[in-house]
């Protein structure tokens, strides 16, 4: 069971320590897909005046 776990391994003159191999794993990034607009009937009663406003820094 210990050997499913990832490791911190230190790297000499890296800013980021890196992390061992996990069995069953790969090394690209997850991707998420992009949301969907949401339809009318998902709008909540706030949606259209949340999106009007803009931030005062702005």
């Amino acid at each position: 069971m210990d050997d499913e776990r990832q490791r911190i391994v230190r790297v000499a003159g890296a800013r980021r320590a890196k992390l061992t191999r996990v069995e069953g794993t790969t090394s690209e990034p997850h991707v998420k897909s992009a949301p969907s607009a949401p339809t009318d009937s998902e709008r909540g009663p706030n949606d259209e005046r949340m999106l009007r406003e803009v931030p005062p820094h702005y």
